[in-house]
């Protein structure tokens, strides 16, 4: 993924003591419509779309752009991990040019609380902090949403800032990757 450092894209899949991160398949679409079909899901992120008009919109390999990460469970998509730059015109930022790396998830609810998140989370920050050398990243969510800020904090971000964006009041963190001189 050029557009983050050394990386590339999609990245060899990779495993974590009980997940495995890879790149959007076919077999996955029925589990994006899934996710953004979801009330659950939606509640901090705009809502939930319907799932007729997903039926149609999503193509046929879905989520196949550099920095999604599926997020798979016993060979099943339990959610995914993004990387994405964060829009120069939108609120929040840590460097001078702005265009941060965004780290962002979403997961199925039968997948919550087990700390999948997490474990799926920190090690796209790995894959990225190996890729990127000394790149912050960010994280927005809204104050509202505690289990984001909780897993942001758990994640060490650290907070920036708050501030007012689509309708409520916005947590933002930055990340830094752990380096030997520290």
């Amino acid at each position: 993924m050029a557009e983050f450092g050394s990386g590339t894209w999609p990245p060899v899949p990779s495993r974590t003591e009980r997940l495995v991160l890879r790149a959007s398949e076919a077999r996955d679409r029925a589990a994006f419509i899934e996710l953004f079909a979801s009330p659950e899901v939606g509640t901090y992120v705009g809502g939930s779309r319907p799932r007729a008009e997903l039926e149609r919109a999503v193509p046929e390999v879905p989520g196949r752009r550099s920095g999604l990460f599926v997020i798979e469970l016993d060979g099943t998509m339990i959610g995914m991990v993004t990387l994405a730059r964060r829009d120069a015109e939108r609120p929040g930022h840590v460097r001078p040019d702005a265009q941060e790396a965004e780290l962002g998830y979403m997961f199925l609810p039968e997948a919550w609380g087990h700390g999948y998140a997490a474990e799926a989370c920190a090690a796209v920050l790995d894959w990225f902090a190996a890729t990127s050398a000394g790149e912050p990243v960010v994280l927005c969510t809204q104050s509202a949403n505690d289990r984001a800020m909780r897993l942001a904090v758990k994640l060490g971000f650290v907070e920036v800032e708050r501030f007012e964006e689509f309708g409520a009041e916005q947590w933002f963190g930055v990340w830094f990757p752990v380096t030997a001189s520290r």
